[in-house]
């Protein structure tokens, strides 16, 4: 894992993210993790593990600057892309990693015990079923579904101020266009991923604020 090692450091670095030990530590241990398990439980189409670095790791770790507040939720965590991440890189936040497939939130349990991940919680369900009693400060999806779906079936588990980040790689104009009428862009970045090809966006969004005119 020595060249993984180092990848993972030079491209954090790119990104102006300093890793401490412990996390570079237990995103590799992550990445092992994946490899292994993917044989068996088709948690990600990449294989490779040289490709994992930059495709999951450096891929995730580009949206960190934009993740604020206490309380997270990963729709569609899949293998824990981008949630396992950020827990790891935000041990004072708490992240909820959610997923219908039994066999990923296994495997997102496992992590979790393997890794002591303490301020991580697993649950399998569907979304939109899905009921908490403290709303999240942020919610964010990787390739989980069309943007318009994606806050549509999470706007039951928002407050006023919780901001949806939404990961994709072409810029979404059209799924766009289908925004709900009460959501708005708040901001879009292109990320610049160190060693993935491909356009990457990471689009923020927002509740507009309710008035009282008309």
């Amino acid at each position: 894992m020595s060249d993984h090692a180092a990848e993972l450091s030079t491209g954090a670095a790119e990104l102006g993210i300093t890793l401490t030990d412990t996390q570079s530590s237990q995103l590799l241990d992550y990445l092992t993790l994946l490899y292994k398990w993917n044989k068996a439980y088709n948690l990600t189409a990449v294989r490779d593990p040289d490709e994992m670095v930059s495709r999951h790791l450096l891929d995730s770790l580009s949206i960190l600057p934009f993740v604020e507040g206490e309380h997270w939720l990963d729709v569609g965590s899949g293998g824990g892309m981008p949630g396992i991440i950020l827990t790891i890189m935000r041990p004072d936040s708490r992240f909820l990693l959610l997923d219908s497939n039994g066999k990923k939130t296994r495997f997102l349990t496992q992590v979790k015990l393997e890794l002591g991940l303490e301020n991580l919680q697993v649950t399998q369900g569907r979304v939109e079923a899905f009921q908490t009693e403290t709303a999240f400060d942020g919610i964010v999806s990787r390739a989980f579904s069309s943007v318009a779906d994606f806050t549509q079936m999470t706007r039951h588990l928002s407050h006023a101020g919780t901001r949806w980040l939404a990961m994709k790689g072409q810029y979404p104009e059209e799924e766009l266009a289908a925004l709900p009428v009460d959501f708005e862009v708040d901001q879009s970045t292109r990320l610049n991923v160190p060693g993935c090809q491909g356009n990457r966006h990471l689009l923020i969004l927002r509740r507009r604020v309710q008035t009282l005119n008309g």
